[in-house]
């Protein structure tokens, strides 16, 4: 791992912080790194050690870290306005959500902004239940929505969901392809199906263009709505802004966290009229959610996004890492597959010790659903970064297929 000095005393410093944090019991656990700054796809730890980040914050940091424009956007706007609830007028909210519109085509016109990913999920269930009366949902086995008490019950995975049950929606979950199960579960109590277009947490694994067709033609005709969680896989990660739009499948509502602020938090629910019309005055509010400081940074997340041509980044960067891992993967990986910068590595071996393994060698991932790795690097990561990624995956999986 290519390594640099830290600041001077900055492990020290660093070290007295956690006492304090661990003292206090700040912290779930204790972590067994700490990342201290970063530089485009690269982050400095404690210790001075240097990292690719295929992380990302875990599919956040679209940006990648210090990225000059958002820093002097974020302390422009701090110097002029930072509160400004969506009840009032703001013009760097105005200017955000115009530009996300131009990203975004109709029928999705109106929007809700929140704070993360599970604020947008919740919203949308509630929009839902106030367009069709129903409080019935149908979710993907596998799917991950968010971990708070609102839409945990469509969240798949039973040690999130099962211990905090019962819930007031009920749910039904089907397999992932299963159209004759989608089929029997949409009837004429479902407020609405929500999915992922591509699932994350459970490993990447795509939704065929069929299925969400199917769920588009059986919504409409049983009077539900079809909603979109494109809270991981939005904001151009996948070489699309969204990744639902090769399919031409148009939803009812589509969620947005994650990338769209690079690392403030920020969660947006997208909409079409006649449903944003459908909750009564009152229905749902957010404090801080649309700050001006958040809509300071989608919209540059937004105007990079367009102007470094990061979609086609996206596309071609994630080919190039995909193609690299195959070819150096051997007897350690299984498959290799995804879109764009959304890729999961499926092991042969069991994928904790490789993840700690890349770590150790500079490369930053996440564990997917089973044996699977799931490298999620900035959007504007290069092709040299990319080929250094590659590089040390190489020795990783060397050294373990050596035992």
């Amino acid at each position: 791992m290519s390594t640099r000095s830290a600041p001077e005393n900055q492990g020290t410093a660093t070290a007295r912080i956690l006492a304090e944090d661990t003292k206090h019991r700040s912290m779930l656990w204790e972590p067994d790194v700490v990342f201290v700054s970063g530089d485009g796809v690269r982050l400095l730890d404690a210790e001075g050690n240097e990292y690719l980040d295929c992380m990302a914050g875990i599919a956040v940091a679209s940006l990648g870290h210090g990225n000059q424009r958002l820093a002097d956007a974020l302390a422009e706007q701090a110097r002029k306005l930072i509160v400004a609830p969506q009840n009032v007028g703001n013009d760097t909210r105005t200017k955000f959500v115009s530009k996300l519109f131009e990203f975004v085509k109709p029928p999705l016109e109106r929007v809700f902004l929140s704070n993360s990913g599970a604020e947008a999920n919740e919203a949308a269930l509630k929009w839902a239940r106030a367009a069709t009366g129903r409080t019935r949902f149908v979710a993907l086995r596998n799917g991950f929505s968010g971990r708070s008490g609102g839409v945990l019950p469509l969240t798949w995975e039973p040690k999130y969901r099962e211990p905090f049950a019962p819930y007031a929606n009920e749910v039904e979950f089907v397999t992932l392809g299963d159209e004759a199960a989608l089929q029997s579960a949409v009837d004429d109590r479902t407020a609405a199906v929500l999915l992922e277009p591509i699932q994350g947490e459970s490993g990447i694994r795509p939704v065929p263009e069929s299925f969400l067709k199917l769920a588009r033609s059986l919504t409409r005709e049983k009077g539900a709505l079809l909603i979109f969680d494109e809270i991981q896989t939005g904001v151009g990660r996948t070489g699309t802004f969204l990744a639902s739009e090769p399919s031409g499948v148009q939803p009812d509502m589509v969620t947005l966290a994650k990338g769209l602020g690079s690392g403030v938090p920020i969660g947006a629910t997208l909409m079409t009229t006649e449903v944003a019309a459908a909750m009564p005055k009152g229905g749902h509010g957010t404090t801080f959610g649309g700050n001006p400081l958040a809509a300071a940074a989608g919209l540059v997340v937004l105007q990079e996004i367009e102007e470094r041509k990061l979609l086609e980044n996206a596309t071609a960067m994630g080919q190039r890492l995909m193609d690299g891992l195959r070819a150096v993967g051997g007897s350690v990986v299984k498959e290799v597959r995804g879109r764009g910068l959304l890729i999961g590595v499926e092991t042969a071996v069991p994928a904790g010790p490789v993840i700690a393994a890349l770590r150790d060698a500079g490369v930053l991932t996440i564990a997917g659903g089973g044996e699977t790795i799931r490298f999620l690097p900035p959007l504007i990561i290069s092709a040299d970064e990319v080929d250094e990624v590659v590089r040390r995956s190489e020795r990783v999986f060397a050294d373990l297929a050596a035992g």
